[in-house]
């Protein structure tokens, strides 16, 4: 059952990126990500109490509470990176970079976690091959300016904080019900979020979120919740090794988008990059 929920993650995943480029053409990021994250919040606790899940809360121990807020850090330090990079760069290569977390995250989960070291020959090699992917999929070219790729920057953060949200949720959920651990972990995201709004005077932004960008921010925030969920419940059910690689193939979702909604293009190097990614990928789900 595990494996479907990592693959209903992967499907939300994907339509998320393309809802939230949608939201931010005009809207500033970070107070998107605040927005959005909002939506995400009343989703994620309206499952637990439909769920019944919520007298748990009282038998959280102090080690995950711990493990469950450097999550939410973690997870809303990816979300901030991810919306910039977003509103700086094209979806497929924001979307390609920022996958890239799932070689950082199993490679650590290797290290780690014992039980995860399972086959780690096997592992590493299709994440040598996920990783080519990821490189080739960023079809970045000598001879550009810097400037043009400050969403690089802002993407490899993301990947990274991403694959930090991992490995802290597996710790932190271990005896907790998983979708109370998602409500919690979005309590620490909003705050996070609504704070650096504040503190770097963008609050006066918000009056500017409406119309159709508002729309697709709200839709993007229940795509979010709804992989969230999936995510979580795969990764406590699971095998953190490949959750993590089949979460990833959201990006099939999001590049297939990305050329029909955005019209944007691929080279013969990003379509490699791609087919890689995805072989890699299958491959640790497979045969892992």
């Amino acid at each position: 059952m595990w494996i479907f929920a990592a693959i209903g993650s992967a499907l939300f995943a994907g339509i998320t990126a393309i809802l939230s480029k949608c939201g931010i053409k005009k809207t500033n990021s970070d107070v998107a990500t605040a927005v959005r994250t909002g939506v995400v919040l009343v989703m994620a606790w309206l499952v637990v109490f439909i769920a019944g899940a919520y007298p748990g809360i009282a038998e959280i121990d102090v080690r995950s509470w711990i493990f469950l807020i450097l999550s939410g850090l973690a997870t809303g330090a990816s979300w901030i990176c991810y919306f910039k990079a977003l509103s700086l760069g094209e979806v497929s290569k924001v979307a390609a970079v920022d996958k890239s977390s799932a070689a950082l995250s199993v490679l650590f989960a290797i290290i780690i976690f014992p039980d995860e070291r399972n086959l780690w020959r096997l592992k590493l090699i299709f994440l040598a091959v996920i990783a080519v992917g990821t490189y080739l999929m960023t079809d970045i070219k000598r001879g550009e300016g810097k400037s043009r790729f400050a969403w690089l920057a802002f993407a490899a953060l993301s990947a990274v904080f991403a694959a930090a949200t991992s490995l802290l949720a597996n710790a932190g959920i271990e005896n907790v019900d998983s979708n109370l651990a998602t409500a919690i972990r979005t309590v620490v995201v909003l705050v996070m979020a609504w704070l650096i709004v504040i503190f770097r005077g963008e609050a006066k932004f918000v009056k500017d979120v409406r119309g159709k960008e508002l729309v697709f921010l709200i839709l993007s925030g229940l795509a979010t919740g709804a992989s969230w969920l999936c995510y979580y419940y795969a990764i406590q059910q699971g095998q953190v090794s490949v959750v993590v690689p089949v979460d990833k193939l959201s990006i099939l979702v999001t590049v297939l988008f990305s050329l029909i909604v955005f019209k944007e293009k691929l080279s013969v190097k990003a379509w490699t990059g791609l087919a890689l990614l995805t072989a890699g990928t299958v491959c640790m789900a497979v045969f892992t």
